[in-house]
């Protein structure tokens, strides 16, 4: 461990001293050896601006020192950038300082020695290592937010392409961090930070407009709060009152998402009460409606109802005297607290200290939802915007049957409450009662509402619900479940494929000796049977030539072909439409149920069905290997492409007609589009979905009753 450095303690380490008074007096002297250990180790070391870098890690120590957390949050700041840029290593600062402050200081230290392909993908990855380390201790998200929040103080030093950058970053996930984990204080600096250094212009124009506010609107705020404060002493409370100055972001946020003005903006008067007791808020509440008249369905009561961060507070809006809204938040001391400081007040990691509060539980509830969402996300970039999309502030707050409560983003859907409940309610949903009405998956759920849950044990995921679910959790969930369902009807196809292949040689898979098949695997390098039959269903293996190594034969290329040629009595391959991934349908021909069909096995693709009337069919008998007896199953399920050509009148309503007699026959249509057109007939092309072939003739049959229809053709 290095000595100490011997100059006189620098002036930023007093102000980290005054900042921890609240500590006891025997964990002080823990943060001038940290101050030491730490100088002795980036010696010689500079930030951009010219100073000492030991002076940033200190004054992140400081901001957290302001947040009162405890001793080793405070050394594990002071040392987050050793273990990355230092000689440091995690064994002396555990030998120094214990084995927390060691997990504390890896889990801030970020990626930047790995490599990857971008700066996006390091900083999605880094972010995902922070969530984990954020899992086992929350006070690393609180070192790395205080790290984030110096180094915007001091963006200056930076070019300013790295400016707009890092800002944005700021803006778009560590300052809606902050207001998830209810750290307001932090959260507010971080936003107007980010907001001046991306938008400096506008920044500097909005502040100014604030300064030179008119004396007109100084006045009407003395005396809305005198009329307040007299009410409130007239009724016996011991109260705080504020007036809540908006900061330049919110007002630049509200004209955006509201299309306001300036002035219309800040044609709005706040004001927070802070009173002793939960009781004394509704009473507070019912004199300030005493003095000003409420707005109707303006009330909030994030008390009863707190927020996801835990934060508590009763919301009104009272039509003021000069026309104007005025906004009143009422709370405890306690609520005020947590409003601010959220995880980080009342900070307790001791034995037989008080337990986590609302703020702390709930945060370490949303972390471990993080964390089950990035296991199944496929990459850290989509973990990252699913991310995103959770972290904005604006919620809607909905009851289980049972009346607990749940939080979820703003257009949530039925089926986000289902994942948001469990990943098996969701993966198995099929409706919703919503207070006790039937809906479907994708109604949108609004503030107050009670949502049960319908589910079916045969009901799965649908790659249309990712069009329609708002949370990260959802659509991580619905991606983790169709790829393996994918993966498991293409390890079905790949095994019936290798099975027949293995047939025409006199053998079958069960037959085979185990110690071949684990030879074949090894050389090939499948770490499983299934991830082998997979990769033959996709197409990226010949089922036949595996079939010939397995089998221990080797014919030349014409015996293959021979083979391949050859008359195959063996039962066809029997598809139902919905293998998810590895069967798919060619445009070309569009074939349906009913249809005579043949399989073409492509690369990366699986099958590709083609009808055997289809031209191109000619073009794949050149490839044999290739051409995968196929046919229909009993059980068909699900809605084919078909398209039809029609020859009509062309005049006004007839495609109207048209339109409905498809929709009689109970077929959607995709897509209309004109092949041709002159002054008397028209000719068009409809896209259309059915079930099968008989269904097509119905269709075809009621389009050919119309009388402004001359000919229809399937294409």
């Amino acid at each position: 461990m290095p000595a100490p450095p011997e100059e006189p303690v620098p002036d930023y380490v007093r102000v980290l001293e005054r900042a921890a008074d609240y500590l006891p007096p025997e964990q002080r002297p823990l943060l001038r050896r940290a101050w030491a250990v730490g100088a002795a180790a980036h010696a010689g070391q500079t930030r951009r601006s010219g100073e000492p870098y030991i002076t940033h890690p200190v004054a992140v120590a400081t901001i957290l020192a302001e947040q009162r957390l405890d001793v080793e949050t405070l050394v594990a700041a002071i040392l987050h950038d050793t273990l990355e840029d230092t000689p440091l290593t995690r064994e002396a600062i555990a030998g120094e300082f214990g084995e927390t402050v060691a997990d504390l200081v890896d889990g801030v230290t970020k990626l930047d020695k790995l490599h990857f392909r971008d700066r996006a993908e390091a900083a999605a990855e880094s972010f995902r290592k922070m969530l984990l380390a954020m899992a086992r201790d929350l006070r690393v998200i609180m070192i790395k937010l205080a790290d984030r929040l110096h180094n915007m103080r001091t963006l200056g030093a930076k070019e300013p392409e790295a400016r707009r950058r890092i800002a944005r970053e700021t803006l778009e996930i560590y300052a809606p961090i902050a207001q998830r984990l209810g750290m307001n204080l932090i959260k507010a600096e971080l936003q107007d930070l980010g907001f001046r250094a991306l938008h400096p212009w506008r920044h500097a124009v909005i502040e100014r407009r604030i300064r030179t506010q008119p004396m007109v609107r100084r006045e009407a705020l003395t005396r809305i709060e005198a009329q307040l404060a007299q009410r409130l002493t007239k009724e016996g409370f011991s109260y705080r009152l504020v007036s809540r100055i908006k900061s330049p972001w919110s007002i630049y946020s509200k004209m955006r998402a509201e299309q306001k003005s300036f002035d219309q903006v800040m044609d709005v008067f706040g004001f927070r009460i802070v009173v002793r007791t939960v009781p004394e808020c509704y009473h507070a509440l019912g004199v300030v409606h005493a003095v000003f008249k409420p707005l109707d369905g303006r009330f909030r009561d994030f008390i009863a109802i707190p927020k996801a961060n835990g934060y508590q507070s009763l919301h009104t809006v009272l039509f003021g005297p000069y026309g104007s809204p005025i906004e009143v938040q009422i709370r405890t001391e306690e609520m005020d607290l947590i409003a601010e400081r959220g995880v980080a007040a009342h900070w307790s990691y001791k034995h037989g200290g008080a337990g986590p509060n609302s703020a702390q539980s709930r945060a370490h509830a949303w972390i471990a939802n993080l964390v089950e969402s990035q296991r199944a996300a496929g990459s850290s970039l989509e973990f990252l915007e699913n991310v995103k999309v959770d972290l904005f502030p604006d919620e809607v707050y909905l009851f289980t049957p049972k009346g607990d409560i749940l939080a979820l983003p703003r257009n949530a859907t039925v089926l986000d409450f289902a994942y948001a409940v469990h990943t098996d309610v969701g993966n198995h949903a099929v409706a919703a009662r919503v207070d006790r009405k039937l809906v479907p998956l994708r109604t949108r759920l609004a503030s107050g509402q009670t949502v049960e849950i319908i589910t079916a044990r045969s009901s799965l995921p649908k790659p249309q619900w990712l069009e329609f679910v708002v949370t990260g959790k959802a659509r991580t969930a619905i991606r983790h479940q169709l790829k393996q369902l994918e993966h498991e009807d293409a390890v079905q196809l790949g095994h019936r494929m290798l099975d027949r292949a293995l047939e025409a040689l006199g053998t079958s898979l069960d037959r085979l000796p185990q110690v071949q098949l684990d030879a074949y695997l090894a050389e090939h390098r499948y770490p499983r049977l299934e991830a082998l039959l997979a990769d033959i269903a996709l197409g990226n293996r010949v089922p036949a030539q595996v079939a010939q190594v397995l089998a221990r034969q080797a014919p030349d290329e014409a015996d293959l072909l021979d083979a391949a040629r050859a008359p195959r009595p063996r039962e066809r391959i029997l598809i139902t439409g919905s293998e998810r991934g590895v069967v798919s349908f060619a445009s070309c021909c569009l074939p349906i149920p009913g249809d005579d069909i043949m399989g073409y096995h492509t690369t990366g693709r699986g099958i590709v069905v083609h009808r055997l009337d289809c031209p191109n069919v000619a073009e794949y008998r050149k490839s044999p290997e290739r051409w995968v007896p196929i046919g229909w199953d009993r059980q068909v399920s699900g809605d084919f492409e078909a398209a039809l050509r029609i020859e009509v009148d062309n005049r006004p309503g007839v495609l109207a007609q048209v339109a409905a007699a498809i929709a009689q026959a109970e077929s959607n249509i995709d897509k209309v589009e004109y092949l041709e057109r002159d002054p008397h007939v028209a000719v068009l092309r409809f896209g259309i979905e059915v079930a099968d072939r008989k269904h097509l003739a119905d269709v075809i049959r009621r389009v050919r009753r119309l009388g402004v229809v001359h000919g229809v053709q399937r294409l």
